[in-house]
């Protein structure tokens, strides 16, 4: 409880008023008691999400607005109608209904364990978006094949680095996938897999169309014998940067390294801050941004 006090009391977008944080934990926390079901709520001006108790980050979605607040505004501001972004690690898709439903995006969104890909598509037809999100129950890897997840860790499920343990998951690569399709933005939240990912995604990080990447660098990945350092070095090599950006004055600054969490890795700067720039306000929480 300490913890999720000290992300609303420090999230841009109840620091200010964090009364309104703690009155909607206090509600989440009656609401999600009386029921077993997922309970609806209302995530963008155009979007809504379904969400059951013990969702940890989809829960920060209700009592911040948006959960991942930087990443979050910047996917809102870049993409635009019928842009294609990729949810490598969807989740319940919060990332993906932002895209979709608030946006108008096409999504490709990839789930690999069974009990949460069914909430990424029950969030996929509360929003009748169905047609715009191409939800996938796989994995996402160097090869086309089959690898065992460990499923009972919400956001942090992985692939499990010991092949006796785990639910087996059929997987593949994202050029595969793609088929020649160009995402325009990237996102892959894989716990330690994202070497894995980008060894499949060759085509892909070629591709002049791909203009943004939002990866979550947090050293995971030496469970599996990688290193972040050598994830930057080839995100470097094929013209991105690392860059952060405030969504309330929608400006990205370059930032060498990686983030803390999350990274943003941009390339063709000027167009993206173009688009930044001239996007469309999204209201969330009764704020628009």
């Amino acid at each position: 409880m300490n913890r999720t006090l000290k992300f609303i009391f420090n999230h841009p977008f109840t620091r200010n008023n964090r009364i309104s944080g703690i009155v909607d934990l206090v509600i989440w926390q009656i609401r999600s008691r009386l029921t077993t079901k997922p309970i609806k709520y209302q995530f963008t001006e155009k979007s809504k999400l379904m969400v059951t108790k013990g969702l940890a980050g989809a829960t920060g979605n209700i009592y911040c607005g948006l959960h991942e607040f930087e990443d979050m505004g910047f996917l809102l501001h870049v993409l635009r109608k019928d842009d294609l972004f990729l949810d490598v690690g969807a989740n319940i898709g919060s990332y993906s209904i932002l895209a979709s439903a608030e946006i108008g995006a096409k999504t490709i969104a990839f789930e690999p364990i069974a009990h949460t890909y069914h909430i990424l598509k029950q969030n996929i037809a509360v929003n009748k978006i169905e047609e715009r999100v191409e939800a996938l129950n796989i994995g996402v890897g160097s090869n086309k094949g089959v690898l065992k997840f460990i499923d009972t860790m919400d956001t942090c499920n992985h692939v499990s680095s010991d092949s006796v343990e785990g639910t087996e998951v059929n997987v593949d690569t994202l050029d595969n996938v793609l088929n020649g399709r160009s995402p325009l933005l990237l996102k892959i939240d894989v716990e330690g897999f994202e070497t894995e990912v980008l060894e499949g995604a060759a085509k892909c990080l070629k591709d002049p169309v791909l203009k943004a990447i939002i990866i979550e660098l947090n050293g995971d990945g030496s469970r599996y014998g990688y290193e972040d350092s050598d994830i930057h070095k080839l995100l470097i090599e094929h013209g991105f940067s690392t860059f952060t950006y405030d969504p309330f004055k929608r400006i990205l600054k370059e930032e060498p390294g990686t983030g803390h969490l999350n990274t943003l890795y941009v390339r063709d700067i000027d167009f993206v801050q173009e688009r930044v720039s001239n996007s469309r306000k999204v209201r969330v929480k009764n704020k628009a941004f």
